[in-house]
């Protein structure tokens, strides 16, 4: 499902572009305007965020390592540059419990996303990029 954004409501990925799912930090990078967020703003992908990330950017505010604005999680949602992917819950979490080689609850939840929607993974982490395959991965 995907949620609807702006005043027009959802709108569908264009069938002739790739698809890529933005790690959190690619979203951030994204949204900042930073260097090496350069590949994904040629528009030659469609972009999504996860739910996950909006979860992790909260929990990155609240321990201080990052300063969120009153509202910035909403305006994330109804950005232009993406849309917000929900993937089915069950399956979704079920393909993170399989990945065993990272701790890290986000890491997992968004490498599952991928996998799951059989989309690219936009990501900085070389951790996750080590784990990924060609095809599965757009490293920033």
């Amino acid at each position: 499902m995907v949620v609807g954004l702006g005043a027009g409501g959802a709108r569908p990925a264009l069938e002739d572009r790739p698809v890529t799912l933005l790690d959190t930090n690619a979203l951030i990078w994204l949204d900042q305007g930073h260097r090496r967020a350069k590949p994904l703003t040629a528009r030659s992908t469609a972009l999504y965020i996860s739910p996950a990330s909006l979860l992790e950017l909260q929990l990155l505010n609240e321990i201080g390592r990052i300063r969120l604005d009153a509202g910035a999680l909403e305006a994330l949602v109804h950005d232009e540059r993406w849309l917000l992917d929900e993937p089915p819950a069950s399956a979704w979490f079920l393909g993170a419990v399989d990945l065993s080689w990272t701790r890290d609850p986000f890491d997992r939840l968004l490498v599952a996303h991928a996998r799951l929607r059989g989309w690219r993974l936009a990501t900085g982490d070389s951790a996750v990029l080590a784990q990924l395959g060609p095809r599965e991965r757009l490293a920033l």
